[in-house]
């Protein structure tokens, strides 16, 4: 069963090159943030209702398994019904709804190759894979040592 660990287990050298990089584009957001609240293309009321309307999203992602099934298509690329269910240990109808789920949100796709046999493939659309990438930095400094 694939779970995603809480550490995020790194040898030195590595450690310090993605450090290098996260902090390299923490600082670009944060620069491009700053030029935005000065330049007054937006209130920080209007980015506070912004990132209120993103709450929803957060909720969606952090359901139980969602997260879980888009890193496995992330590392995977494109994987049947069955062996996304071999790979997570989930029950059929869970791994069903939450695909389903993911496919209204846009994240995940589903392909039909008619076969024979029929086979159903499922793999991550751009919003998919940027949400994986984009949530990295969270894993990676939700396991660093304070």
């Amino acid at each position: 069963m694939t779970k995603i660990s809480t550490q995020f287990a790194l040898g030195e050298e590595l450690r310090k090159i993605v450090e290098a990089r996260l902090t390299q584009t923490l600082r670009g957001i944060e620069m491009t943030l700053n030029q935005i609240l000065e330049t007054g293309e937006i209130t920080a009321k209007e980015l506070q209702e912004n990132l209120k309307s993103l709450e929803e999203s957060f909720t969606f992602l952090f359901q139980k398994w969602n997260l879980e099934i888009l890193y496995t298509l992330f590392l995977k690329k494109h994987l049947g019904f069955g062996e996304l269910k071999k790979i997570l240990g989930v029950n059929s109808r869970t791994l069903s709804d939450k695909l389903k789920l993911l496919k209204k949100h846009r994240y995940v796709e589903r392909r039909v190759d008619s076969g024979p046999p029929l086979r159903v493939k499922y793999s991550l659309t751009t919003k998919g894979k940027n949400t994986v990438l984009l949530a990295m930095p969270l894993l990676y400094y939700s396991s660093a040592e304070a």
